[in-house]
């Protein structure tokens, strides 16, 4: 705490300092302080431009209203998007974000949460890239709440919010076999990420419901522009070229896209391309691309709100929630 500023403001108000500390630490009910009295220190406070050093007032309160953020790639356009609604949220209620970039690397991921654990955040929200959820959960037992956002464990009792990827790569593949594709290819992100091993189960749903199993080929490691670029170069150069891509991640479509043009193809005359992700430069691609957009605002509010509710002991609930996506048509699909 700022003792000059606490002081001088003692000075100019005639109060003690102990009154001024405890209506700028929020007790002034609790130790009977008239609102006249309150609203003259405020006032002066304002004035002063006085802040509270959080930290120290934590340490008191045992409360740093700080939570933390961990994502796999903030260059990656849908964490990015996904931060701003959470770092937008944790504002307006009152708390500041701590961000960081694990990399799309568990062992990187390991070391942001051990560093965040030693800015003595009060929760945690975590885009996971490992496998199994039991050091997150055992944070979790210890009075640090986590919840996770867009990637979840199968088995786990800590809260998520993410997207129905299942429904939403079935929707897509199914839309592309209704325009009489058959010879459907899907570029993959992170294998072991969640969304991923959803969105190509959906994708496999859908072709088996169609009685095309026998065409499921699905190729690529990650979330990147690099690998939709290098998997599309391969299938391209190959004597068994698909007539439509279905790119899981929008950073994936556009590597594909530059291959496409590269090769001399039209889109979609030549190879139809239908990706997950909604982002505004996708309608300004010749031609926009159809997509499946999911619920970014909706994910970050709810990922925040479910936070606050466990740090408040108000939810002793495990919410974990799936959202439904929306299949946003553009001109990227032909009709065979």
């Amino acid at each position: 705490m700022d003792k000059t500023t606490i002081t001088s403001i003692a000075q100019t108000t005639g109060f003690s300092i102990s009154t001024i500390s405890r209506v700028l630490n929020g007790k002034a009910e609790k130790y009977r302080i008239s609102p006249k009295t309150v609203e003259i220190i405020e006032k002066e406070a304002s004035r002063c431009n006085y802040s509270p050093s959080l930290i120290a007032r934590g340490l008191r309160m045992n409360k740093t209203h700080t939570i933390g953020l961990v994502v796999p790639s903030i260059d990656n356009p849908f964490f990015a998007n996904v931060a701003s609604v959470i770092v937008r949220e944790a504002k307006n209620a009152g708390y500041t974000i701590v961000l960081m970039d694990s990399a799309e690397s568990e062992t990187g991921e390991t070391e942001c949460v051990r560093s965040l654990l030693s800015h003595r955040i009060d929760g945690m929200i975590v885009v996971p890239c490992g496998v199994s959820p039991d050091y997150l959960e055992k944070i979790d037992q210890d009075n640090i709440p986590v919840v996770l956002v867009d990637r979840y464990f199968e088995r786990t009792r800590l809260p998520y919010v993410s997207t129905d990827n299942f429904s939403g790569a079935y929707e897509a593949t199914e839309h592309l076999i209704r325009h009489g594709h058959k010879h459907i290819v899907c570029l993959q992100g992170n294998p072991v990420a969640t969304p991923t091993k959803n969105r190509v189960a959906g994708y496999l749903k859908a072709l088996s419901d169609h009685g095309l199993e026998q065409f499921a080929t699905i190729v690529g490691n990650d979330f990147s522009v690099q690998n939709g670029y290098g998997e599309t170069k391969l299938l391209l150069a190959s004597d068994n070229r698909p007539s439509a891509l279905f790119a899981l991640s929008n950073t994936i479509a556009l590597g594909a896209y530059k291959a496409a043009r590269e090769a001399g193809l039209t889109i979609p005359d030549d190879l139809s391309l239908v990706c997950f992700d909604n982002y505004m430069y996708l309608d300004y691609l010749e031609p926009p691309v159809t997509r499946v957009a999911q619920p970014i605002d909706e994910i970050g509010v709810l990922a925040i709100k479910i936070l606050l509710r466990s740090m408040e002991k108000r939810d002793e609930r495990s919410s974990q929630l799936l959202l439904p996506p929306t299949l946003l048509l553009a001109k990227s699909v032909r009709q065979l």
